[in-house]
């Protein structure tokens, strides 16, 4: 049986519109001639594996990441944990679902698990895709105002604010999630012998509307906020580090108080730049602080723009295929097989999200020591608790076979009555 290599039966990023069968016969037969000398990636093998590793590695992160973040105090509740344990709920609820992608994609792009599971699994990789990236956005947004307007946003940034936008997010992510959940559906594939789950879009206008929808609300807009947040952050760093600099030069060097050290070592949140009032908006950081603060801003950026800009280049290749402006037999190559694999590039960022945001922190491999210590402190206390009560019925065992051996020994010795 011959395998489709097109995405279009798992996120559709071509635009079939026509009857639904030939919907999905004209989603799998490209208008222009394969490209034989480009064999096909063997997605029935590749994807399953890394929608496993993805799921394993990302699963675990995002699981330690919220037992941290669920089991802080009060104090420590803040308004970047409040977003990271929101994001890494986000990411646990779709990584749940890849192993079923990864059935699905093992069995020659057959759903085996009904409508329902088809409908939600896709309703959850929306509402991630949406959710995630709103959720950073956020996030670097409260950073620049953290720490370039520190004092001035004092005020608005509370963990009752924050909640709130977490709400606003949840509510945009599922609004921007239902028409895919209205339009996935499965689809029984005669000439391929299968059920797939697909998107089938009731019209080029649905197609066009959803997808450019996509790429605007979903990559380009939060990559410019996330962009200008951070360079604002990076600049206001450098020139705080270069104006202490020349006052340093000018005049003797005094040192910090007491006080200020004290609050420079309790950071609001993983992995941001220690700041505290001062008259230009804060106490900028130094040599090796200064160069890991700037270094993780790069990273956060960077790790967005390459887990995500690859899928959104590829489907913008297909809305230019799908208006006519492209169609040779490397754009379909391309389609047909980058895509899945530049998707699994964009769900590995569910597992690089936890890392960037919270291991990365002192005080949240601290928390995160302390709470392995209390467990295998748990774990050893039980063992030890199992081990006296089992050496307890061990003794009271040996104790009752003993008496149960003098009792024999008795009836052997003693005369059994008289003759």
């Amino acid at each position: 049986m011959a395998i489709p290599n097109d995405l279009s039966l798992f996120n559709s990023t071509s635009s079939p519109y026509s009857s639904p069968e030939n919907r999905l016969n004209t989603s799998l037969a490209p208008t222009a001639p394969r490209c034989t000398d480009w064999p096909d990636v063997p997605m029935t093998t590749v994807i399953p594996v890394i929608y496993s590793v993805i799921c394993v590695l990302g699963t675990v992160v995002n699981a330690l990441a919220v037992c941290v973040l669920a089991h802080a105090s009060a104090s420590r509740r803040t308004v970047a944990n409040t977003f990271m344990l929101n994001l890494c709920v986000s990411d646990l609820l779709f990584l749940l679902s890849l192993p079923l992608w990864a059935v699905y994609y093992s069995q020659g792009y057959n759903w085996p698990f009904g409508w329902v599971a088809c409908k939600v699994c896709g309703a959850l990789h929306n509402l991630n895709l949406y959710a995630s990236i709103f959720l950073i956005t956020s996030m670097s947004m409260d950073r620049y105002l953290a720490i370039v307007h520190p004092l001035r946003s004092q005020s608005a940034r509370d963990p009752r604010s924050a909640r709130i936008v977490c709400i606003l997010v949840w509510l945009l992510a599922c609004a921007c999630s239902i028409p895919i959940l209205y339009l996935r559906d499965i689809y029984h594939l005669e000439d391929l012998g299968v059920k797939a789950c697909a998107i089938l879009y009731p019209s080029h206008t649905w197609y066009m509307t959803l997808v450019l929808m996509k790429i605007v609300l979903a990559f380009l807009l939060p990559l410019l906020i996330i962009s200008c947040c951070y360079c604002a952050i990076g600049t206001h760093l450098l020139a705080d580090t270069g104006l202490v600099r020349m006052q340093h030069s000018s005049h003797s060097p005094n040192m910090p108080s007491l006080k200020s050290q004290e609050s420079c070592s309790k950071p609001d949140r993983p992995p941001t730049p220690c700041v505290s009032p001062s008259s230009n908006g804060g106490r900028p950081l130094e040599g090796r602080g200064l160069e890991r603060v700037l270094w993780t801003v790069a990273a956060v950026v960077l790790a967005f723009f390459l887990c995500w800009f690859p899928f959104h280049c590829v489907t913008f290749l297909g809305v230019l295929k799908s208006e006519g402006w492209l169609d040779s037999c490397l754009v379909n190559w391309t389609i047909h097989n980058l895509t899945p694999l530049t998707l699994c590039l964009g769900f590995s960022n569910s597992a690089i999200n936890p890392v960037l945001y919270c291991f990365m922190g002192n005080h949240f491999r601290g928390r995160l020591g302390g709470l392995c210590k209390d467990l295998c402190a748990c774990l050893k206390a039980r063992g030890e608790d199992h081990s006296q009560k089992r050496g307890s019925f061990s003794t009271r065992l040996s104790s009752f076979s003993r008496k149960l051996s003098d009792l024999k020994d008795l009836a052997i010795v003693e005369p059994s009555g008289p003759a």
